[in-house]
C-alpha cells in the first residue's frame, strides 16, 4: 500500500511540474504576443489539440507580471522532452532577436 502511495505521489508531482511547464509556455507566448495553440500545432501537427494547454489558456490565473527569458523557456521545454516544441520556439526567438 505504501509503495502505491509513493508511486501516486511521483505521478502527481510530474503532472504538477508538467502543468507548470505549460503555464510557463503560455506566459512566454503571451509575453511575445504569440498563440500557444498555433505553436504547439506547428510542433506536433499529427496530434490533437492538447487539452492541458487549452485548459491552462482558458483558466489563466495570471503569470502576467512574470517575464520568462528565452533560454529558460527552451531549457524547460527540453527538460520535459518537448524538443519539437523547443525547436519551434527557437525559430520564433530567432525571428524577434534578429
Amino acid at each position: 500500500m505504501e509503495f502505491k502511495s509513493i508511486e501516486e505521489q511521483i505521478i502527481q508531482k510530474y503532472k504538477d511540474d508538467e502543468n507548470l511547464m505549460i503555464r510557463l509556455f503560455v506566459q512566454w507566448c503571451t509575453n511575445h504576443k504569440l498563440n500557444p495553440q498555433a505553436l504547439y500545432q506547428q510542433a506536433y501537427p499529427e496530434q490533437q489539440p492538447n487539452p492541458a494547454l487549452k485548459e491552462i489558456m482558458e483558466n489563466d490565473d495570471g503569470f502576467e507580471e512574470l517575464h520568462i527569458d528565452n533560454e529558460t523557456m527552451l531549457d524547460v521545454l527540453q527538460l520535459f522532452g518537448n524538443d519539437d516544441l523547443a525547436f519551434v520556439v527557437a525559430d520564433e526567438i530567432a525571428k524577434f532577436t534578429s
